[in-house]
């Protein structure tokens, strides 16, 4: 391992602007008015196999474990490992310990925490705290699909075959949109449109990689683990009576119900042999978001002990029925063979853990990759016995009017 790291934390007087602390380049996570933001990198943890290799958690925990801390700051204060893994469980994947990380709580209060070699101790010049300087927004857009949407509802169609077939239960197959912008496109600008629009949702910005997840895939703190499955969807009219009727029908849906019961079940297998107790609803709830409403359940438990850390829950429970498909190995066969798209850390997990193991992932869904003036864009559906092709289709551009409304101004 590198030189030793030391970690001092201190609590910053007023209001944060996270956004402005992560910058275009940084790292974000934020829900409602509590999150984090980190600029720089103190130390970048590889994970050569992925997430898939055995043991591939543990040099993170160690990494994590070797920093020394001024242990004087509160509980949930300190340095963390963050990123967004790729959604292919074996490809290679990497975390980042950031140089300056500043976590606002649920308190409100803000604190900064700056990792440094044991070297630089003392030596302050880092910076300024927030980027400041603002860039000329694109005014110009251009919108293209690489795959027509005949090409893309037949695949949707070959996926039912397999379906009816037996190979699959279920298989998540998604879409990708491109945006081509005049100017550089600000992740920072794309990140405050999103918290603005979705602040209940997991708003990330990893270097290039944006979006506003609805979906936690796992959230540890000790022992209690929760996680809150996301599958079948609706659109909202903006009618408070229209979108009861239309939440009520989705909420009567056979294959909505299928659909979300063939993930709880997944999650559910996966978490009992880790919990001394797991409470899971024996009927989900309506999310509301802006444009969608989704069936949700809401999963709490008690992990057993010794507990497995946040990132080791992720690796045994990526990839879930939510964003691949069951029975996993073959939806993820199919979706490598017939979905034509490089999903990289689209569907993937995203999000941090700390040295105690305490973490929060979410799904990197309702999310784009940033590149200079382009933006790749993606939304997915699940695909059951009973799926059509055309409301599938029409899924995707509803779940696409997320990312399009934060990133398209002109």
């Amino acid at each position: 391992m590198s030189e030793r790291l030391i970690a001092r934390s201190v609590r910053l007087p007023g209001t944060v602007s996270l956004g402005a602390v992560a910058g275009q380049d940084g790292f974000l996570w934020q829900q409602e008015h509590h999150g984090m933001a980190g600029r720089g990198e103190a130390r970048r943890i590889e994970l050569s196999g992925g997430l898939g290799e055995p043991g591939a958690t543990e040099p993170v925990l160690e990494s994590l474990r070797s920093i020394e801390a001024d242990g004087s700051a509160p509980d949930g204060v300190g340095p963390v490992a963050l990123g967004a893994l790729p959604f292919e469980p074996t490809s290679p994947a990497s975390l980042v310990v950031p140089r300056r990380l500043v976590q606002v709580l649920g308190d409100g209060s803000a604190w900064m925490t700056t990792v440094r070699p044991e070297s630089e101790v003392g030596d302050e010049r880092d910076g300024p705290l927030a980027e400041d300087t603002p860039r000329p927004q694109p005014d110009g857009f251009e919108l293209s699909s690489p795959r027509s949407h005949e090409e893309w509802t037949s695949t949707i169609r070959d996926a039912l075959s397999a379906i009816d077939r037996g190979e699959l239960t279920k298989v998540v197959v998604a879409r990708e949109v491109v945006v081509r912008a005049n100017r550089c496109i600000s992740v920072l600008d794309v990140a405050s449109r999103l918290h603005a629009l979705y602040p209940s949702c997991y708003v990330f910005a990893m270097g290039g990689f944006v979006g506003a997840s609805p979906e936690l895939l796992v959230h540890r703190r000790g022992r209690r683990v929760r996680s809150q499955p996301l599958a079948g969807t609706y659109p909202r009219s903006g009618d408070a009576t229209a979108d009861a009727e239309l939440a009520a029908e989705m909420f009567s849906s056979a294959k909505e119900r299928h659909e979300h019961r063939v993930v709880i079940d997944n999650l559910r297998a996966a978490l009992e042999p880790l919990c001394e107790e797991l409470r899971v609803p024996d009927e989900p709830s309506v999310m509301a978001l802006r444009n969608v409403v989704h069936l949700a359940t809401d999963i709490h438990g008690t992990l057993a002990e010794p507990p497995p850390s946040a990132l080791d829950l992720v690796a045994r429970l990526h990839p879930t029925p939510a964003v691949a498909g069951t029975p996993t190995a073959e939806a993820l066969a199919w979706l490598a063979a017939n979905e034509q798209l490089e999903r990289g850390p689209y569907a993937g997990p995203v999000g941090w853990m700390d040295a105690s193991g305490d973490g929060e992932w979410a799904l990197g869904i309702r999310s784009a990759l940033v590149e200079g003036h382009t933006a790749r864009l993606f939304a997915g559906v699940g695909v059951v016995a009973g799926s059509e092709p055309a409301r599938e289709l029409a899924e995707t551009q509803l779940k696409l009017q997320a990312l399009l409304a934060a990133l398209v101004r002109p």
